[in-house]
């Protein structure tokens, strides 16, 4: 493996491959949280924020084992983003303007040093900044069949049901079980892409320890993010194809074409292994273009 991958002074194109195994890889909040599904294709979507949102908490975890500054999250949890904003003022002093603000956060932040942000709001603001980090919704290579399962709880939520169901006087007119559902996807194999921006990863000051951290955590998001209707996702694939300048030296959309999977448009399959061998074509890559497979 060379180690081009990890040079912010080149562009880089990814693709990757996710699978689900009765799993949920992405709730849609609009409908009940079934997964999200293309209603005119059928094919099953993950939304960039998702991914986001889990190299975030990966990077929050390491980040806590090692102590490494610059590696504070903006987007987090339980805490409002202009209170972020105040940090920057707070740690600078009184003088601070919104672009001392916007270079202290992008020092200080992972998360807008490589997703950027909008942080012109509140009182304390900090301006706006263009992340050299894009990725795109991942889209699954087949239709998907969402289910709803129905589960059963044996503890009721209040203690009301509790005693009602024990007491006979009441008859049993107090819950004894509280009645759920989760929803999952038997199996579908998702493909995504991104981009990294090398003019853009300048301005934000992105180091090579930040890229490599980057695909530290996308390669191990999955494994510290378990639940129950997310217990069998995983990073099939990671494929970064990099330039040998800043600007690139082909489309994107050229390389990506190099990494093809077969359709079984009946949607039957239940493992990646289903779709058979995962066609790259790496011979005669355009000049000044290399490809490093980090998965798969």
């Amino acid at each position: 493996m060379t180690e081009a991958h990890l040079d912010p002074a080149r562009k880089h194109d990814f693709l990757f491959l996710i699978d689900a195994t009765d799993s949920n890889p992405n709730g849609d909040p609009d409908a009940g949280g079934m997964p999200r599904t293309d209603p005119i294709t059928g094919q099953g979507l993950i939304t960039d924020v998702a991914i986001k949102r889990k190299i975030r908490n990966t990077v929050a975890l390491f980040a806590e084992h090692d102590q490494v500054p610059g590696r504070h999250i903006y987007v987090e949890a339980g805490v409002s983003l202009n209170s972020q904003h105040e940090r920057a003022y707070t740690a600078l002093g009184d003088k601070t303007g919104p672009a001392d603000a916007r270079d202290w956060m992008c020092e200080n932040f992972f998360d807008v040093r490589m997703f950027g942000a909008v942080m012109s709001t509140g009182k304390k603001q900090a301006g706006r900044v263009q992340g050299p980090v894009q990725i795109s919704f991942s889209r699954s290579i087949d239709p998907i069949t969402p289910l709803e399962i129905g589960i059963t709880r044996v503890t009721p939520t209040k203690q009301e049901d509790v005693d009602a169901w024990n007491d006979p006087e009441k008859k049993n007119k107090g819950k004894e079980t509280e009645m759920g559902s989760k929803h999952i996807v038997p199996y579908a194999l998702y493909r995504g892409t991104g981009h990294f921006s090398a003019p853009l990863a300048r301005r934000t000051g992105v180091s090579r320890d930040d890229l490599e951290l980057f695909w530290r955590a996308f390669q191990n998001m999955f494994e510290h993010d378990r639940a129950s209707a997310r217990g069998a996702l995983a990073l099939r694939g990671l494929y970064v194809f990099t330039h040998d300048d800043a600007f690139g030296r082909a489309p994107s959309h050229t390389l990506f074409e190099r990494i093809t999977v077969k359709n079984l448009p009946d949607s039957t399959a239940r493992s990646i292994t289903d779709y058979g061998p995962i066609e790259v074509r790496d011979a005669e890559l355009p000049s000044g273009v290399t490809l490093t497979r980090l998965v798969g």
